[in-house]
């Protein structure tokens, strides 16, 4: 089951799930790695993450998604994270571990594969500490979409995708089997806009197999805990 928390404004609950996840996560294993997504995201983490307590040292910051962009173009991730966090928070740009962006889709893919090698098992999933997870208008998160084969990829851990519905057409992304291997998945979703497709995705959640729900629908953790973090606007139909 979700745990779903409604309340304005939305970054005192994301503070403390972050902080009390990051402290587990260090005291268990001595590091912390936690996966971001863009978008909304960005400006939350930007007002949340300097009311963490933490070794900062210890963390080291993935992507759910990224596009194959330069960093220094307004669509890539690792750009916007590395102008809103680096300078005001005490990390470093070697604790992100970003996409090669000379690489084609396919080959940033493998790639970033054996960068993920480098701090997760070669023989099992990936098992993130946190994985910070956006929402799309039509229920696509990370860079799975409905009705993209990619919902169906059972095997890699990371894949390509070069037919994006939405621009840019060329991105990586974490596959559904390691996202739902995480130990922890949190929404975070602010504004009237998006209250329709939560309302949607808890329906389908309850009424629908997993094959006919949307993806942000299919993040149910396999071993892990769910959140869903809404302001009143994005929760006002959620009862």
């Amino acid at each position: 089951m979700a745990k779903i928390i409604v309340e304005d404004p939305i970054e005192p609950a994301l503070t403390k799930i972050i902080q009390n996840t990051a402290e587990e996560s260090i005291s268990r294993d001595d590091i912390f790695k936690i996966g971001l997504s863009g978008g909304s995201m960005v400006k939350l983490l930007t007002s949340a993450l300097p009311n963490v307590t933490t070794d900062w040292s210890k963390w080291r910051f993935f992507f759910c998604d990224e596009r194959i962009v330069p960093f220094d173009n307004t669509e890539s991730t690792y750009g916007l994270f590395k102008n809103s966090l680096i300078g005001t928070l005490p990390i470093t740009e070697d604790q992100f571990i970003k996409i090669n962006t000379d690489l084609s889709a396919d080959e940033a893919a493998k790639d970033y594969i054996k960068k993920m090698s480098v701090y997760f098992p070669p023989d099992c999933l990936p098992r993130f500490d946190l994985l910070l997870l956006g929402l799309g208008p039509d229920g696509h998160t990370c860079s799975l979409f409905p009705g993209h084969k990619l919902l169906d990829e059972s095997s890699l851990w990371v894949c390509p995708i070069n037919d994006s519905p939405k621009p840019p057409l060329s991105r990586i992304t974490l596959t559904l089997p390691v996202v739902n291997n995480a130990r922890v998945c949190m929404f975070a979703v602010t504004g009237s806009g998006k209250a329709k497709i939560v309302q949607k995705i808890m329906e389908q959640r309850e009424k629908l197999s997993i094959s006919d729900q949307l993806p942000a629908a299919r993040i149910q953790p396999t071993n892990g805990t769910l959140y869903w973090i809404l302001d009143r606007d994005a929760g006002k139909f959620i009862h």
